[in-house]
């Protein structure tokens, strides 16, 4: 959700990962002195963390096929997902940038300056009226976790979930099962709220924040009367710190990478495909290709982004579907899918029940709230 910006500068860990993009060993037949156009190549390659060259093809073909052989090879043990906004699509969420149905299409109501001041923090705080009238419409708890959701959290259970980077602020990865520990919420979540005031920062619960929302009401602090906020980043608010500390042990030990439904726009998020190893394959999971090395910095020889289709591809896999449709196609590949299937229904059939109950308790408490209390009889 936020802009690329200066980055949190975290605590350093005591053991120095691998190195993620550097070259084992120097050439040794070159005796000349490197040109203008290697120092500058380097130079773009440390400053932007860009690598050159190519590394060891692990995958047997680039395909989804080749994907699902080596996941079940042994040698895939730390599965890294970056989830985005298409990975809740079919739960009924729109996501932002799709013409004509994502969110910024349809803003026009709330009478914005532009589509991205709903979340943009100074805006925020002028006028918080439209974003917690979207809140109200897009509120977590009202919506299933996808197959998707459920095949991150098969990847949990069958021990090969390193983590999940997500986008998205809808909580649905926790709903579907992951944990804290699990998940680094790139752009925060809905799951605390905080006074946006510096000297009170008074934390408030979801179910507190769902009260205010659903009564129309602006939330303020109970302490120092200032606004409440969910711990989602706005455009303006720096990534959590953790993003950034995690972000350095996860990357260098992953040994496959899934992206699933994100444009990779939205910096510093989109970075993190170049964060993996040059030998760790990596398979996008959307709608259309992103992602993709800028051709310039190609003919420069810098790395990073994803190549599907150039000659030089050997390790970057595009299954273009729905995400939905890709997790189940890669789950039935892996012998999963019976399983998959059979999670996505007990799940939301739990989830179903309980908002049943919920809805009958509401009702109960609803109804006794309405009756009239009987008077008692005094005693003569």
């Amino acid at each position: 959700m936020s802009d690329a910006q200066e980055l949190p500068k975290g605590k350093e860990e005591d053991e120095d990962p691998p190195q993620a993009e550097e070259d084992s060993e120097e050439d040794s037949s070159e005796d000349e002195a490197p040109g203008e156009m290697d120092f500058l190549r380097n130079l773009f390659s440390s400053a932007l963390g860009l690598g050159s060259g190519t590394g060891e093809k692990v995958l047997d073909e680039l395909t989804l096929d080749g994907v699902a052989k080596y996941m079940l090879s042994g040698k895939c043990k730390n599965i890294i997902c970056m989830a985005g906004a298409g990975i809740s699509t079919s739960a009924g969420i729109p996501d932002f940038r799709s013409p004509g149905t994502g969110l910024y299409a349809n803003l026009q109501k709330y009478n914005l300056p532009n589509p991205e001041a709903i979340f943009q923090i100074d805006y925020f705080k002028q006028h918080p009226e439209p974003f917690f009238a979207l809140a109200k419409e897009l509120y977590p708890g009202q919506f299933k976790p996808t197959i998707c959701h459920y095949f991150m959290k098969l990847l949990k259970d069958k021990g090969l979930l390193k983590r999940c980077y997500t986008q998205n602020i809808d909580t649905l990865e926790r709903v579907a099962g992951l944990e804290g520990n699990d998940l680094i919420e790139a752009h925060g979540t809905f799951y605390t709220s905080h006074c946006v005031s510096f000297c009170c920062r008074k934390e408030y619960s979801l179910d507190w924040m769902k009260e205010k929302i659903f009564a129309d009401e602006i939330p303020k602090c109970e302490k120092c009367s200032s606004l409440v906020k969910p711990d989602i980043v706005f455009f303006g608010e720096n990534l959590p710190v953790r993003f950034f500390t995690s972000m350095k042990m996860d990357f260098p030990r992953c040994d496959l990478l899934i992206v699933m439904g994100t444009s990779l726009q939205v910096q510093p998020f989109a970075s993190l495909v170049s964060k993996v190893s040059r030998n760790c394959p990596r398979l996008l999971i959307n709608m259309e290709k992103t992602g993709q090395a800028d051709p310039m910095l190609g003919m420069l020889g810098f790395g990073g982004g994803m190549d599907f289709d150039s000659d030089k591809a050997y390790r970057d896999v595009a299954q273009i579907s729905t995400c939905d449709d890709g997790c189940l196609a890669l789950a039935d590949l892996l012998g999963w899918k019976v399983e998959l299937e059979e999670l996505v229904k007990k799940e939301h059939a739990r989830i179903d029940a309980e908002d049943k109950k919920n809805k009958q308790s509401e009702s109960k408490g609803a109804t006794a709230q309405a009756s009239p209390t009987p008077e008692t009889k005094k005693e003569e």
